[in-house]
């Protein structure tokens, strides 16, 4: 298999053998050594090879081992002859990253840090199988999967311009309560306002370094203002669902007449009935993951108002943006000059849509998308914006975070004896988590440096640096 670099931080697969198009890499030398050790790129070349897939399959510097396509995959599919791929889109749909920026100083809240990672832990249902304060009926949970961030604001849930300031409104059109099952819904009823397990996180940090002063402004964040960063999804019920659909069409797929060069990458064409109802299922998981971050920033911020003893009117948070991981969503896209619409899967990337897009809210119409980029708990988060190059190159879409090197198991094994703990907080980052086991698997030494993945899509004009934040307290599932 040849790997030819075409620059400093790109990477080409020429078509051979079963691939309908060649494959492309954004990485910079070291992450790729990383890659060829995992031999990842040979799943990049399976999705390559699936039908009626555009342009060219491409890969985020964070792409690691997934099932099916690797984490970090982007692929674009032709409406009529493409397919749809539950394992292009993965299981925790719309795992997603909710950014708010706060009228506050690291020094006024500094003296109260553990005060409020002790409440945030406390309040914040988090762990495995983790059940909300928000009892939902089934009538009501039907509501979420159908309308998302606006439902939860309609309960009372944030503010009115939440939404402009969320990836497609808070809400995927088309999404049909009908195509989804009753133990799918039977494990989201009563998840809602929940964080979850595994790298699912809720993050108080504070804004280190601006990169961008301008495009900083019009997101609202300053140097040395206080943030708060929620990284989780659609809990029980986006698993379900994935699981249902990668049963119902690794049954039909061989009927199809698709061949697949690995079972994991089951699919159906877009335009099929499994194909449309998987996408209607997935986008109830869509619209409940961002419900579940409107009423996590919404608890957040009377936990942090509680603790600290202010009024709305001190806190003064504010919604910088939304981002959505791990779905597949059908966008207008110009391919050898001609707009088409395509079946764009981001499977652990992010959207990255460029200035002037008409799908952004007006506020970012010159500055693109707001993108956010989580670290682990000990190092940076970044935030970034959109560009004409990603419109260009991966159909609007960058890095999502970190990306692991090391294993859960492995880096249980790695950590065995040591307090992490002890180490994040002499670091200044104080971290409370549901249980021993998440923060030996997410311990930093698990992930990629995320500033070099970071580095890699601003080297490659993908998307720009806005800013840096670092982290001062974590809590986890």
């Amino acid at each position: 298999m040849e790997l030819i670099q075409t620059d400093a931080y790109t990477w080409e697969i020429p078509r051979t053998g079963g691939m309908n198009v060649p494959a492309r890499i954004y990485a910079s030398a070291a992450i790729m050594e990383t890659v060829k050790k995992e031999e990842t790129f040979k799943q990049l070349v399976n999705v390559a090879s699936l039908p009626g897939i555009v342009s060219r399959a491409m890969a985020m510097p964070d792409i690691h081992w997934g099932y099916g396509f690797p984490i970090g995959g982007v692929a674009a599919f032709d409406m009529d002859f493409g397919v749809i791929s539950p394992g292009g889109v993965g299981y925790d749909i719309n795992c997603g990253v909710r950014l708010a920026a706060l009228g506050l100083e690291e020094k006024e809240i500094r003296p109260h840090i553990e005060d409020l990672v002790v409440a945030l832990q406390k309040h914040i249902p988090s762990g495995v199988g983790s059940t909300g304060a928000v009892k939902l009926s089934l009538a009501d949970l039907k509501k979420v999967m159908k309308k998302g961030s606006p439902w939860a604001l309609s309960q009372g849930y944030g503010r009115d311009t939440d939404t402009g300031r969320t990836e497609e409104g808070g809400c995927m059109e088309n999404a049909d309560p009908g195509d989804v099952s009753d133990r799918a819904m039977d494990r989201g009823k009563n998840q809602l306002g929940t964080l979850g397990s595994g790298n699912h996180f809720m993050e108080i940090g504070v804004v280190d370094t601006i990169y961008d002063p301008a495009a900083a402004r019009v997101f609202g964040l300053a140097e040395n203002q206080v943030t708060l960063l929620i990284h989780t999804g659609s809990r029980g019920l986006g698993h379900q669902i994935c699981d249902d659909f990668l049963a119902l069409m690794t049954k039909k797929v061989h009927k199809s007449g698709i061949a697949l060069p690995d079972r994991q990458l089951a699919c159906m064409p877009v335009q099929s009935a499994e194909g449309q109802a998987y996408y209607r299922a997935m986008a109830c998981a869509a619209n409940f993951a961002w419900a579940n971050r409107q009423v996590l920033l919404h608890m957040a911020e009377t936990v942090l108002m509680h603790t600290l003893g202010i009024s709305p009117r001190d806190l003064r948070m504010r919604m910088v943006y939304d981002v959505c991981h791990n779905i597949a969503k059908i966008e207008t896209h110009v391919i050898d000059k001609e707009k088409r619409k395509v079946c764009v899967h981001r499977k652990g990337a992010t959207r990255a849509f460029g200035p002037g897009n008409a799908g952004l809210d007006p506020a970012f119409r010159d500055t693109g998308q707001p993108i956010l980029i989580p670290g682990d708990m000990g190092t940076a988060s970044y935030v970034l914006a959109g560009t004409q190059k990603a419109m260009e190159e991966t159909f609007g879409s960058t890095c999502h975070g970190a990306g692991r090197v090391m294993s859960r198991k492995a880096a249980k094994k790695a950590a065995k004896g040591r307090s992490l703990q002890q180490e994040m907080e002499k670091k200044g980052v104080f971290v409370r988590a549901a249980g021993r086991g998440t923060m030996a698997e997410e311990m930093p030494e698990a992930y990629k440096d995320v500033t070099e993945v970071v580095n890699v899509v601003h080297g490659s004009g993908i998307s720009k640096k806005v800013a840096k934040l670092r982290p001062i307290a974590v809590i986890k599932g």
